[in-house]
């Protein structure tokens, strides 16, 4: 049944619309389903109920994406038109769920648990437990944790929760055996559970352990609401329990629970949903709206991450990372201008974090604004204090910005700065190497690092493609042939290393071959390459590097 509700998800369900009158809105609605248009598939839904005459897979429809946009009230009014019209439908009790339990209806709500249930044995397992706390029947509860835990796979969800419940009802020490690992062993944990274990640690007075614990996850992560239990714990301000307030915010945590193991693992139709119902249980629940944005966003629907991120408060600790993520969806939506202005205001207001200058600087290298990015690194680096090898990526970053801006001396320095904390990294080695060709000098050192780089990551085409390459323009052509040739196997819609493999045929006598690859190439919209390409088709390369000064192999010391 599961697995039938993911492809319900993936696929919205197909059938005739044969009302006459009812074909136009309906498909468009059914094409923007399948487009993930989700905003203007809900406006040609809503149409349809309006007129009454939606069919029974329109009211189907209708109820999921009501529910992906996280209204679940219009996809409980389509779930009871569809109900009225003598059609059962898993996902009609999926929303009622969550109105149900979002008005804190705990009477009603087992029965959708009954039969098919409304998402899973994880969920559904969660869910009953929640419910039955939300009763008042928190022995029922912790009992229900208790056997779901004995499934297989489920204990560490299960136990979990039970910590969660239990510190809800005031029970921090049987809440802590739990986050500890005294009870059941250790339970890997994310970051909200480290967090609720801290809260936990507060109330029975072992501030000390707290912080300990917040110094370890610290140094593994980036969490702001770590990092903030932290400076709370320290300017002895209140640390209250509230990572779970009601049964209906432990609801909340059960749907987000799963919504979270499903990111990359199922469809991202189904795992929006679940993260949409977290949110309309506790609508403060930053991870969720942060999630829901990030789907939305992988489906290209910026205008609705937008959205989403623009709800988190402004008083929130994750504030200015869901702000950083907007700049990131209006970059990704072409909004240039509104991304900066949202960057910009952040190193106004959270202008001590470094991570806000981190994500600026990125947008500016994003844009091509290269000196305005070296400048915004700059100033991330001199914020970090101590350097330690997790910042590996400002010097690789600030390298490339550097480079991009005539700076070798500067770019070369970072990049051996990025290797000394992070050795052996194939994007690094690949930059560094290839530039120091393009540079003509250490070119033994730069062929070893390449060669490096492909054995760290054998499978990326393009640092194969540089490989081949260096090879080539080191003069060493019968080589180049063989990763120029797995480069494109690895790459095969890339236009420029089509390009590239086209110079390597031509150059060891293929050049029918060659043609073949430059036309391709040209196929495949090269862009600022496409009148080089044309003119190597017209007169040979030999010609063309004889006209561009007659570039041939590099010749420069190793020193």
């Amino acid at each position: 049944m599961f697995r039938s509700l993911l492809l319900a998800a993936t696929l919205l369900t197909p059938m005739a619309a044969t009302a006459q009158g009812i074909a136009g809105p309906y498909l468009a609605a059914r094409i923007a389903g399948y487009s993930n248009d989700y905003a203007a598939a809900g406006e040609y839904y809503a149409r349809l109920m309006r007129r009454d005459e939606a069919t029974a897979g329109v009211l189907e429809n209708a109820v999921i994406i009501f529910s992906v946009l996280g209204r679940f009230d219009k996809a409980v009014e389509a779930a009871d038109a569809l109900a009225a019209a003598g059609q059962p439908s898993q996902f009609s009790d999926s929303a009622r769920m969550v109105t149900l339990l979002r008005d804190g209806n705990f009477s009603e709500a087992p029965a959708l648990l009954e039969e098919d249930g409304v998402g899973g044995a994880l969920l559904d397992g969660l869910l009953a437990a929640w419910i039955a706390a939300g009763a008042g029947e928190m022995n029922e509860a912790l009992a229900a944790f208790d056997t779901m835990a004995e499934a297989e796979g489920f204990a560490t969800f299960a136990y979990q929760h039970k910590a969660l419940a239990l510190a809800l009802a005031g029970d921090y020490e049987g809440a802590d055996e739990i986050f500890s690992g005294r009870a059941h062993g250790p339970l890997s944990a994310n970051t909200r559970m480290i967090a609720a274990h801290v809260q936990v640690l507060v109330q029975l007075d072992r501030a000390d352990d707290a912080r300990e614990l917040l110094t370890q996850a610290n140094e593994a992560t980036n969490s702001p609401m770590l990092e903030d239990l932290a400076r709370r714990l320290d300017a002895g301000a209140p640390v209250p329990f509230d990572m779970v307030r009601s049964a209906t915010d432990g609801a909340a945590e059960a749907y987000f629970t799963l919504a979270a193991l499903l990111v990359g693992e199922s469809s991202t139709t189904f795992t929006l949903l679940n993260a949409r119902a977290a949110v309309a249980l506790r609508p403060d629940h930053v991870d969720g709206l942060i999630l829901v944005s990030n789907l939305l966003e992988q489906q290209g629907q910026y205008d609705l991450a937008n959205d989403v991120l623009a709800t988190v408060p402004s008083d929130d600790p994750s504030f200015f990372g869901a702000e950083i993520a907007r700049g990131e969806v209006l970059l990704s939506a072409d909004k240039t201008e509104a991304a900066l202005e949202v960057f910009q205001a952040l190193t106004r207001s959270h202008g001590d974090e470094p991570s806000v200058w981190l994500a600026y600087s990125d947008a500016l290298r994003r844009l091509e604004r290269f000196e305005e990015a070296a400048a915004g690194y700059d100033r991330t680096i001199e914020m970090q204090g101590e350097i330690t090898p997790r910042d590996w990526f400002l010097y690789y970053a600030r390298g490339i910005a550097r480079e991009r801006t005539g700076d070798w001396e500067g770019a070369e320095s970072d990049f051996r700065r990025a290797l000394e904390l992070n050795p052996e990294d194939p994007n690094v080695l690949n930059y560094l190497g290839y530039g120091l060709v393009e540079q003509r000098m250490k070119l033994d050192e730069a062929l070893d690092m390449i060669e490096r780089a492909v054995a760290g990551r054998p499978d990326d085409g393009y640092i194969t493609d540089s490989l081949g390459w260096v090879l080539y323009r080191l003069g060493r052509y019968e080589e180049a042939v063989a990763p120029m040739e797995r480069a494109v196997e690895l790459r095969p819609l890339d236009p420029l290393i089509n390009d590239h493999l086209g110079d390597v045929l031509w150059t060891v006598g293929r050049q029918r071959e060659a043609e073949f690859q430059w036309k391709r190439a040209l196929s495949l919209d090269p862009e600022e390459q496409e009148d080089r390409i044309r003119r190597k088709l017209e007169v040979g390369l030999d010609v063309v590097l004889e006209e561009e000064g007659g570039a041939g192999p590099i010749e420069a010391a190793n020193e």
